[in-house]
């Protein structure tokens, strides 16, 4: 087992997590700089807790080395998304994870809001993060909203009611797929989102809270013990649950 940002935060968590797990062996903590590709033949699973500027290179050189990824760094877009596929499609014997977040109540929260997008009018999300973090929206604010967006599609609704004709720039959020997306960076927070979907007379809220980031680690080791058995790439962790 590999953690690449070994020295950052979720990277220093996850690494104490992997040491004081049941049958995992930590055999490498890579940082800033250091060459993904020396890992070929040493470790059968790679961590990545890195940042959005490199972990797709990380992910291509991990495919090239034959170790399977874990993928917690958020940031992706559907053209690195595809050119991971592609590159995959060359290593059937790879694993590739992706997931916007480890945390089961975020992991479940994200499932909930896409199964009961179909039923209401309107929905909107609204992610709160330390003020550390690098991208707005957070990854996993975005899965959700895809997810809500594809439910919403399949169930032939057309778009949600909004009469708002002038606004400040950004006023409503990040518009993803037609959902609405707004940003809170705070002090003293960790991960938290709040999904809204509303009808006529009444609101359904979904929230998940991440008050530490050992939250996230019975995910990730989930994911470590899964990932070679389910070869190419899978985004969310929800595709490794029976959900």
């Amino acid at each position: 087992m590999a953690v690449l940002g070994a020295a950052g935060r979720m990277g220093s968590t996850t690494t104490a997590a992997v040491r004081a797990a049941d049958g995992l062996e930590l055999v490498a903590e890579l940082g800033e700089g250091d060459d993904v590709a020396a890992l070929t033949g040493v470790a059968d699973v790679a961590i990545d807790f890195t940042v959005p500027e490199v972990t797709e290179a990380n992910v291509h050189a991990l495919l090239d080395a034959g170790v399977h990824a874990v993928v917690g760094t958020t940031g992706w877009d559907a053209a690195a998304l595809g050119r991971v596929r592609a590159h995959a499609s060359t290593r059937p014997d790879v694993g590739v994870l992706i997931a916007p977040n480890f945390a089961l109540s975020a992991v479940l929260a994200m499932r909930f809001a896409s199964v009961a997008a179909r039923y209401f009018a309107s929905a909107e999300v609204v992610e709160m993060h330390h003020p550390r973090k690098l991208d707005a929206p957070s990854g996993t604010a975005v899965h959700t909203a895809h997810g809500i967006a594809a439910a919403r599609a399949e169930a032939g609704l057309g778009a949600m009611p909004d009469a708002t004709a002038t606004s400040l720039p950004g006023a409503r959020g990040a518009d993803v797929d037609g959902v609405n997306v707004h940003s809170l960076r705070l002090a003293g927070l960790v991960a938290h989102e709040q999904i809204f979907l509303s009808n006529p007379g009444e609101l359904l809220t979904i929230r998940t809270d991440s008050f530490d980031r050992v939250s996230f680690m019975p995910g990730v080791l989930l994911a470590v013990r899964e990932v070679a058995a389910r070869p190419g790439v899978h985004v969310g962790l929800d595709t490794y649950l029976d959900l």
